[in-house]
């Protein structure tokens, strides 16, 4: 029947109706896990047994015992996990040589809901070391490969997640996205991202980059996947004080509504110099169907768009060398010395952490430091807030917005890698929404040589809900993507 080339969704339905077992999906993806793995290299930890005995005790002890009706939508369903996202008993290594032996002691708020879900975990996915990256080449367990084409990168941090869906070795993924690492590897690897509203999910279990940027997210094949997804792992938590109270709303219940009058706007410093003209074009007809369907599209300004990068590389490297300065081998991971203090510092940092990682931390430390405090990080701040204030001022007059989500298609390996501006420019279009908080969705547009290009939708706060509209209405007309067979 080849079940991995359902949606969740569809998958979901047959569990539901008895037409097959959460085993014998599990293990279906999981055969095709073992099959493609070697020349996709998506996952970095794979828990196949684990996960069959998940499976088995889901189909035995059915749906009767999960009275919430989200904890029915996708059981059954199994998902991989970003391999920065802990589970009890599981390897959750950030990708990095200094968590390589690292065990999770407990479960993520998002985990304890997947499983009250019935959701088996058959993984982890590779990703760039603790989020840090573009491409997925800096992870220090193997780069990941995009399916669409095997010589080019999958995007990142959340490579491994987009590369598995797309590659059909899982039919949902969970990421995290600090500045586009949901959407620029959706993007690239034709599959659709979500990245919600600062504060949506629960952080609590989520190795953190930077605090105040970070965002657990979902890609999957189709938009209701994402919808029912958003739904399950959602919500309040107390053990993480940035989480809203607000109710989660059905996601399900207006995706299907008519987009007539619905007000579209387009930044213009979003298609302006530096955006490939091939990828303007896809982007460009897709805004032509959204017409069809009823949009009305205008011409909007952020004009504070030209300082996001720096400002957004400013804030985040500053938060991570707060944030990464517990792994120096007294609790967590690997410890290179025991001479003295300085020297297991020293030795458990320098060999434990990679290049982009020190990089980052260095310039965290930098802007941070006494004398290059004000010029740097609190100016960087003030200039968030002028960039959150653009977002606030155009969404007073149109109710979304929308935008390439990487300039180019996906590169090549190693193309990038040496130079590290270069890498950074990939996330330009997707930075400023992780700084103002809002909530942000790629869905695939169209090819170009064969590779997928992503359009973005930028909403406001908490309205997840349109830009789940949008883009399912979007996939109707445009139709179901095959992928990659390996």
């Amino acid at each position: 029947m080849n079940l991995y080339t359902k949606t969740a969704s569809e998958l979901a339905e047959m569990i539901r109706n008895g037409e097959v077992t959460s085993e014998e999906v599990t293990k279906e993806f999981l055969d095709r896990i073992e099959r493609t793995e070697k020349k996709v290299g998506a996952l970095s930890h794979i828990f196949k047994d684990k996960a069959l005995e998940e499976a088995k005790k889901y189909d035995k002890e059915g749906t009767e015992n999960r009275k919430d009706y989200t904890d029915r939508l996708l059981f059954g369903v199994p998902i991989i996990l970003k391999d920065n996202i802990v589970s009890k008993g599981d390897l959750t290594t950030a990708a990095s040589k200094i968590l390589k032996n690292y065990i999770g002691t407990y479960d993520s708020t998002v985990v304890k809901k997947l499983r009250k879900a019935g959701i088996p975990i058959m993984g982890k996915a590779n990703m760039d070391e603790f989020a840090m990256g573009s491409s997925n080449e800096n992870s220090s367990i193997k780069p990941a490969s995009n399916p669409w084409d095997l010589e080019r990168v999958p995007g990142g941090s959340s490579g491994g997640s987009g590369a598995a869906v797309a590659a059909q070795q899982t039919p949902i993924a969970l990421g995290s996205d600090t500045g586009g690492s949901i959407r620029q590897p959706a993007c690239l690897t034709g599959t659709v991202g979500i990245k919600p509203t600062y504060g949506r999910v629960s952080r609590y279990g989520l190795m953190a980059f930077g605090s105040s940027l970070d965002q657990i997210g979902a890609l999957a094949k189709s938009t209701e996947d994402l919808a029912r997804l958003l739904m399950i792992i959602a919500g309040y938590d107390e053990k993480d004080p940035t989480t809203s109270d607000m109710e989660v709303p059905d996601y399900l219940k207006n995706i299907n509504n008519d987009l007539t009058g619905l007000k579209i706007g387009l930044p213009k410093e979003y298609f302006s110099e530096g955006l490939d003209e091939d990828v303007k074009k896809v982007i460009m007809e897709a805004v032509e169907v959204l017409k069809v369907l009823g949009a009305e599209v205008k011409e909007v300004s952020l004009p504070y768009t030209r300082q996001a990068i720096s400002t957004y590389y400013i804030i985040s490297s500053a938060e991570a060398a707060s944030n990464l300065s517990k792994y120096d081998g007294v609790r967590y991971g690997v410890r290179k010395s025991d001479k003295n203090i300085e020297d297991m510092y020293t030795k458990s940092r320098t060999e434990g952490l990679g290049d982009e990682v020190k990089r980052r931390i260095m310039i965290g430390n930098y802007v941070l430091s006494s004398g290059f405090y004000d010029a740097y990080y609190k100016k960087a701040s003030q200039v968030r807030r002028l960039i959150r204030e653009d977002f606030e001022n155009v969404l007073k007059e149109v109710d979304v917005l929308l935008s390439p989500v990487s300039p180019t298609i996906a590169f090549k390996k190693g193309e990038k890698l040496t130079d590290p501006v270069q890498m950074y420019l990939a996330d330009v279009y997707t930075v400023s929404a992780n700084m103002a908080g809002l909530p942000a969705l790629s869905v695939p547009a169209g090819f170009i040589k064969g590779l997928p290009v992503g359009m973005q939708l930028i909403g406001n706060y908490f309205r997840e809900d349109l830009l789940f509209n949008i883009s399912h209405k979007y996939e109707q007309i445009r139709g179901k993507i095959e992928y990659p067979e390996l």
